[in-house]
């Protein structure tokens, strides 16, 4: 098998003018498909990995020969995890369902949750993700993870994601990641969060 780039399934300016067309374009187009490309060239003489769905590698990095483990780790990282952020991307979905009745259930209110998340992303030192996703014991929970680190790995579910990579907003944002971070709640599909919770 050979992995590859999945599409955005929206264009550059759908997310406008919150995330600006030529930081969607550059972070997919450049950043995700360098991850895919070396996803693919990490495990090169390795059919029985190759086989495998690339979620499955990533929750089973302890599988994966300690030769190719950083780099699969990294790279294959990095092409899930892009692949994740995309799909959870659009503009004015309003949350409701049963993941809006779970937030407020495991957080006290939307926006005590809202304001958990962000306070988490900005205290995240240097690259990586802030995540919602669902815990061994099925409970929500927030949690950051370094540079293409995933919850897959450590068996929690992602619901919810930012890229707090600087190459995700410092076109449009340069230094200032709290801007960024108070622009994400614009650009969120809550519907898809909710099918994955509801899948989860």
């Amino acid at each position: 098998m050979t992995y590859t780039l999945p599409d955005l399934g929206y264009g550059y300016n759908a997310l406008e003018p919150y995330i600006d067309a030529k930081t969607i374009e550059i972070h997919h187009d450049k950043h995700h498909q360098t991850y895919c490309d070396n996803f693919n060239k990490s495990l090169e003489g390795h059919p029985e990995l190759q086989k495998k769905d690339a979620k499955w590698i990533i929750a089973n990095l302890d599988k994966v020969p300690e030769a190719i483990r950083m780099r699969v780790r990294n790279h294959g990282g990095g092409f899930v995890n892009h692949g994740f952020f995309w799909k959870i991307l659009k503009k004015n979905v309003k949350i409701s369902g049963e993941i809006l009745k779970q937030i407020s259930k495991a957080f006290g209110s939307f926006e005590e949750f809202k304001k958990k998340f962000s306070e988490s992303a900005l205290g995240l030192f240097g690259s990586g993700w802030t995540w919602l996703v669902v815990n061994k014991e099925g409970k929500l929970e927030i949690v950051n993870t370094h540079n293409q680190d995933s919850p897959l790995s450590i068996e929690k579910i992602p619901l919810l994601v930012l890229d707090l990579w600087e190459h995700s907003y410092y076109i449009k944002y340069q230094n200032r990641r709290a801007e960024y971070v108070g622009a994400f709640w614009n650009v969120i599909n809550w519907e898809q969060v909710d099918e994955l919770y509801r899948k989860s």
